[in-house]
């Protein structure tokens, strides 16, 4: 089960950040929803002890043919990670 923690910068122009701690196979899905809101601009992916896996901007990831090949490597990611978090920087 994903847990959430928000950092909030409501500084006008700066982004805010969500973090999303959450089990590996649970890390697809969640990069599915995320995109869906719509209201992001990079997805940061996580190890268990902090060091970034993969970015993903998100103006490659709404594209569609250009989303597919970035799903499948979460997905293989997703498959190496037990625990992970996700770092949502939003607009």
């Amino acid at each position: 089960m994903a847990t959430k923690k928000t950092s909030s910068k409501n500084t006008k122009g700066q982004p805010q950040f969500e973090e999303f701690k959450l089990q590996g196979q649970e890390l697809v899905k969640k990069i599915k929803e995320l995109i869906k809101a719509g209201n992001i601009r990079r997805i940061i992916i996580k190890n268990e002890k902090d060091k970034v896996m993969m970015e993903i901007p998100v103006t490659v990831a709404v594209v569609g043919a250009v989303f597919a090949p970035v799903l499948a490597a979460v997905g293989a990611l997703a498959a190496l990670l037990n625990k992970c978090s996700i770092v949502v920087e939003k607009k």
